[in-house]
């Protein structure tokens, strides 16, 4: 019985192939012993295929001949050169030629072959008494078979495998041409040895690279929040997906501040607490949750708590008079000059992070402005094939889907012109709003320092609360009449809008939190002085921590959830809010300049500030997929990180490390707790410790030179801040240069088209001048020069 070939190749057929005259295979007997004849035909296959397309590329004011049909025929030298071309030999390896002929070889086998179907009974083959041996077609086959594996046995092992591996074969095919065509056992010898080492040493590679990738999928899945956020950037689009993106660098930052804190200060004076004063302990009532006092108010969580001596391991008394004998004590830790340098050092490195992400991200945001050909990489670049659960392809969908509105929406509103009555309209408009949302700021930072005036001989639990809920009540009407403002510019543009609205009640904030700074060390810290000042004033930190995220809870009620309702329930439409991004994000930027102001103060301040981001993560991710829809007005936020980040940096972490640095070095500490008790300034707790040092003896001669000439010298900040701002300005340098050689690349890559196209051109008009003259034309032609330049073009015929 007849078998059909064993590999059956995929191949198209065209419905005009039936009366193609190329010869057949069969009959090429000659290309069994070298492949020379078939690279011949490639190339002349693609000349015919560069006349079709010199059409598009000839340009419309070059002289080009034009044949039958429109097309630009070019000579037979011209399409010579043109398929010796670098960009037209790509791909003509003989592997590649082998899969050729075998895709040819089974298209000619199929066109030559009738339909069993079509053929009358009476001339049907009979299947029964045919025999393998005696089919014609099975013969030349297992025969072009045989010669295929005696030409793979001529190459090397790599080469061979390398060349099976090319073909568009079966797996099954390809293990059984790499069996057959390797030699017998006996003639291996050292190559065999050699080939098994190759195969050992290739599954161990292979093993030790799937290792490898399954380490990087287990890492990206213990990322936190990975399918959330891509869930949230499919749904909503880039712009909702920057807060939540923001919040884990947040998170990711008051990490990194805590872990010096703890390590050096909360955990040092946890293992060595000292003595209880008598009277002082306090039953928990549950208050001091919203409050930060009472019970919580003698723990390590405020500065009072915290010893102003040397601390050191208990010791047993030996020798007459019952002291320690020296050294016996163990290391001894100098908690005010610890807690001065742990402060200081948690501060740097938050400031070394903050300046990198700002300007990774500025780079990441600036470096490339233009959108040319963006559009069709998203449609034919974006999707990922190697995505193979639903889920995953749903997801990736949605986000494709999203970011092609955005790109849309962006292209729109580059063709959006106002006219000049347009425009004064909206000048007259914008500078109303302006003047409204300042009045507004100026009349709420007086109404919040007249109101912590009228609260400084507060004394009760209870009343604690009321600063922190005005200022809570007031940040939440500015920000809804801030919104309400913004409705009647009517932006064409939602970044700008969002941009406006982050810097309106970005002023608000800061105006607020300066009034309030100025009410703890101005007004507060010197009514204070017999008490603890500075444990009031983390105190009061962190009730406006608390204060902060429950009107955080209340919005996302109110403003979201009942919103939702209302328009389901009563209005009979199906429009849900949109997520305020402006206005989440100050808050965000509002907390965490909070717990900076409130670290040197309340060292814990920052395991606050991350358990407050985790429970707003997943408060603001339930609220956003429940009760909120995308945005109607698409948009690409595409330097929103950016924008974030700088105004994290300069404003805000700039602002509390003023007040911070006016703490240390102006204002007096409280004599009744903390490790500055016996001090004028905080500052002076390095002074202190070096005179000690140098009184202790020469051995530590060098400390005291380090702080004299390091530290109290003036001349080493102003240079460490010079160096800090070069690094800043050079690094703004470089990204802009990269912008400029990219954007010349660019450039280039335009004009190298341009250029092909004109040799292209050149090349025709000067063989057609060529064969005009030796057709004995009349009046022939002279071949215009190849070369700009003035030269003549003799110097291509000689």
């Amino acid at each position: 019985m007849a078998q059909p070939l064993p590999f059956v190749l995929a191949v198209s057929e065209a419905p005009g192939d039936e009366d193609s005259q190329e010869p057949s295979p069969y009959d090429e007997r000659e290309v069994h012993d070298s492949f020379h004849q078939l690279i011949q035909e490639q190339v002349a296959r693609e000349g015919l295929e560069l006349q079709d397309r010199a059409a598009g590329a000839a340009g419309s004011g070059h002289h080009t001949l034009l044949g039958p049909g429109g097309t630009v025929v070019h000579s037979t030298a011209t399409l010579r050169i043109l398929a010796s071309m670098p960009s037209r030999t790509i791909g003509r390896s003989r592997g590649a030629i082998i899969s050729q002929y075998y895709n040819r070889t089974v298209q000619l086998r199929r066109r030559s072959r009738p339909l069993l179907g079509d053929v009358v009974r009476s001339a049907r083959p009979s299947l029964r008494q045919r025999d393998l041996e005696l089919d014609p077609t099975a013969q030349e086959e297992e025969e072009k078979r045989s010669l295929l594996v005696k030409e793979l046995q001529g190459l090397a092992g790599a080469q061979r495998d390398h060349l099976l591996r090319a073909m568009p074969l079966s797996l099954a095919e390809k293990r059984s041409l790499r069996e057959k065509s390797r030699p017998p056992r006996g003639q291996r010898g050292r190559a065999g040895v050699l080939s098994c080492c190759g195969r050992l040493g290739d599954t161990c590679s292979l093993a030790w690279h799937g290792m490898g990738l399954a380490l990087l999928a287990g890492l990206q899945a213990l990322t936190p929040w990975r399918y959330a956020l891509k869930r949230i950037g499919g749904q909503f689009g880039s712009s909702v997906l920057s807060y939540f993106l923001f919040l884990k660098s947040l998170l990711a930052l008051n990490g990194l501040l805590l872990l010096p804190l703890l390590a050096f200060l909360v955990g040092v004076q946890a293992a060595f607490p000292p003595p209880p004063e008598p009277g002082a302990a306090r039953a928990f009532t549950g208050l001091e949750l919203l409050t930060g006092a009472g019970r919580f108010t003698d723990s390590v969580l405020y500065y009072g708590y915290y010893s102003n001596g040397t601390l050191s391991p208990p010791c047993a008394p030996r020798g007459p008079g019952g002291r320690c004998a020296l050294g016996a004590g163990g290391l001894h830790y100098h908690m005010p000059l610890a807690y001065l340098c742990t402060v200081g050092v948690a501060f740097f490195l938050t400031c070394i992070t903050l300046v990198y992400s700002t300007s990774r991200s500025f780079g990441e945001s600036y470096r490339v402005d233009s959108t040319s050909g963006v559009h069709a990489l998203t449609v034919f670049c974006s999707w990922d094939h190697k995505v193979t659960q639903r889920r995953a392809s749903r997801l990736q969908r949605d986000t494709l889907r999203t970011r092609l509105k955005e790109l849309l929406a962006e292209w729109q509103l580059r063709h959006r012109p106002r006219g000049p009555c347009g425009r004064l309209r909206y000048a007259a408009v914008l500078g109303l709003v302006w003047l409204l949302c300042l009045g507004t700021t100026l009349g709420c930072c007086l109404a919040v320092l007249t109101f912590s005036e009228t609260l400084v001989a507060t004394e009760q639990e209870g009343q604690l609360l009321a600063l922190p809920l005005v200022v809570g009540v007031l940040g939440l009407g500015a920000s809804y009449l801030f919104r309400s403002l913004a409705a009647l510019e009517r932006l064409d543009s939602p970044v700008l809008e969002a941009y406006v609205a982050i810097c309106r009640i970005l002023i608000f904030k800061m105006a607020v939190l300066g009034v309030l700074c100025y009410h703890w060390l101005g007004r507060r810290a010197p009514t204070l002085q017999g008490r603890c000042w500075e444990t009031f004033v983390g105190q009061e930190l962190y009730r406006f921590m608390v204060v902060d995220l429950a009107f955080t809870l209340l919005d996302s009620l109110l403003g979201e959830l009942a919103w939702r309702l209302l328009s389901e329930k009563q209005l009979r439409r199906r429009r849900k809010p949109e997520f305020d991004i402006a206005r989440n994000v100050l808050d965000l930027i509002y907390g965490q300049t909070l717990t900076w102001l409130g670290v040197l103060f309340s060292p814990l301040l920052p395991a606050v500030q991350v358990l407050k981001l985790v429970l707003l993560f997943y408060l603001k991710k339930t609220s956003l997929l429940a009760n909120c829809q995308a945005p109607r007005r698409p948009w690409l936020a595409s330097r929103m990180r950016t924008v974030f980040c700088s105004l994290l940096c300069f404003p805000s972490f700039l602002g509390a490390a003023v007040f911070l640095c006016y703490a240390v070095w102006q204002v007096k500490p409280s004599g009744a707790c903390g490790p500055f008790r016996a001090l004028d300034t905080m500052y002076e707790a390095g002074t202190v410790w070096v005179r000690r040092l140098e009184r202790a003896g020469p051995g530590e001669s060098w400390l005291p030179w380090v702080h004299r000439y390091l530290v109290e010298n003036t001349f080493f900040l102003f240079l460490a801040s010079g160096l800090l701002l070069a690094v800043i300005y050079l690094n703004i340098q470089v990204v802009k240069g990269q912008r400029e050689v990219i954007c010349l690349l660019k450039e280039q890559i335009r004009n190298e088209g341009e250029d092909k196209v004109f040799l292209i051109n050149r090349l025709h008009s000067v063989y057609e001048s060529r064969e005009r003259r030796a057709a004995g034309a009349e009046e022939p032609a002279t071949p215009p020069a190849l070369l700009t330049d003035g030269r003549d073009a003799t110097c291509w015929d000689s």
